[in-house]
C-alpha cells in the first residue's frame, strides 16, 4: 500500500483507530489485561477508541500491548511511516522519513526502530533447499583499483576486520532469517542453523570451516569458491543477492548503526524479502504488529 492509498484510506487518527479495532477484535473487542469481552465504550469525547472492562474495571484502547502503545504521534503518521519504509527496497533513513511525515528527526528514528522490531519473526523452519552464509557489514566498499595491490589494509574485508558478523539462511524462493552474530564459530553457526532449518533440508554453504560441524545434523553440500561459485544446483547466490540488499541499506540509506540496535535492520530487510510476494505487506504487517 502506497501512501497514496494510506491518506485516502484513514484521513484521519478516528479511522486508524477503527481499522486497528477491527483487525485486533474483529467483532469481538476484549480487555487486554484480563481477556474478558465484557466490555464498553467509554464516554470520552476527548480520547478516541477508550474501552472500559466490566471485570477488572481497567481502561483501555486498542493500542495497548502494540508498537503504538501510549503514542502521542497521529496513527496516521504511523500509518505513513510503516508505508514508506515497507516499500523502501533499500531501507529509508531517520531523516527522510522525519522529513516524509514531518515530525523530528529523533521521533523518526523512534518509530522507525519499533517498526522494524516488529518486523522480527518466528516462522517455522526454513526447509527444501536452504542456502546459508555469513556477511561483514561495515566499513566503507572497497575502491576497485585496490584488488591485487595498493594499500592492502584499505582493501581488506570481512573475517578479521571489526565489521559486525551476519549470518543467515534462505530457503530457495522462499523465506530468509538472519541475525547478527559475536561470533562466527562452528558452535555458533550450528546452533543457529539447527534452531531455524529443518533437518532433513538439503543445506548449501561455501566452503568454510565453521560449517562443518552442521554435517552431522542435516544434509549438507559444499560449493568451493576458490574454483567455482556454480556446480550445478550448489550454490550460494540467493543468499549473496540477499546480502547485496541489506549492504545497499547500509551504503545507501544509514551509513552507520550500533550492534544493539543491527537486530532491527536486519529484521526489517529479512521482513521484506520474505513477504515481497504478498498482494498487501501493508495489511500483513499490521496484522503482525497488533496480535498480541
Amino acid at each position: 500500500m502506497n501512501i497514496i492509498t494510506v491518506f485516502q484510506r484513514f484521513p484521519d487518527h478516528e479511522a486508524c483507530i477503527e481499522h486497528l479495532e477491527k483487525v485486533r477484535w474483529g467483532n469481538s473487542p476484549a480487555c487486554p489485561s484480563c481477556g474478558s469481552e465484557r466490555v464498553g465504550r467509554k464516554a470520552d469525547g476527548f480520547r478516541v477508541g477508550r474501552w472500559n472492562c466490566h471485570k477488572c474495571h481497567a481502561s483501555f484502547n486498542v493500542l495497548a500491548g502494540t508498537i503504538f502503545q501510549k503514542t502521542k504521534i497521529d496513527l496516521q503518521k504511523w500509518f505513513l511511516a510503516i508505508s514508506i519504509i515497507l516499500n523502501a527496497k533499500k531501507s529509508v533513513s531517520s531523516h527522510q522519513l522525519s522529513r516524509d511525515i514531518d515530525v523530528s528527526q529523533p521521533t523518526a528514528w523512534y518509530m522507525g526502530l519499533r517498526i522494524r522490531r516488529a518486523m522480527t519473526t518466528h516462522g517455522d523452519l526454513l526447509s527444501g533447499i536452504v542456502e546459508a552464509d555469513e556477511a561483514y557489514i561495515g566499513g566503507k566498499p572497497r575502491k576497485p583499483n585496490q584488488r591485487g595491490g595498493g594499500d592492502s589494509e584499505a582493501a581488506k574485508r570481512g573475517r578479521g576486520t571489526d565489521k559486525m558478523a551476519v549470518i543467515g539462511a534462505v530457503e530457495r524462493g522462499g523465506r530468509v532469517v538472519a541475525q547478527p552474530m559475536d561470533a562466527l564459530d562452528s558452535a555458533s553457526i550450528t546452533a543457529f542453523l539447527t534452531g531455524r532449518v529443518d533437518r532433513a533440508s538439503l543445506l548449501m554453504t561455501d566452503e568454510y570451516p565453521g560449517y562443518r560441524g552442521i554435517a552431522k545434523r542435516m544434509r549438507h553440500a559444499t560449493i568451493e569458491h576458490a574454483t567455482r561459485y556454480v556446480d550445478g544446483m550448489v550454490h550460494t547466490n540467493t543468499i549473496e543477492g540477499f546480502w547485496a540488499l541489506l549492504k545497499r541499506a547500509w551504503y545507501g540509506s544509514h551509513h552507520h548503526y550500533t550492534r544493539k540496535h543491527a537486530g532491527a535492520y536486519v529484521a526489517e530487510a529479512c521482513y521484506k524479502y520474505s513477504t515481497r510476494r504478498l498482494p498487501d505487506t501493508f495489511g500483513a504487517f499490521i496484522r503482525q504488529a497488533v496480535a498480541v
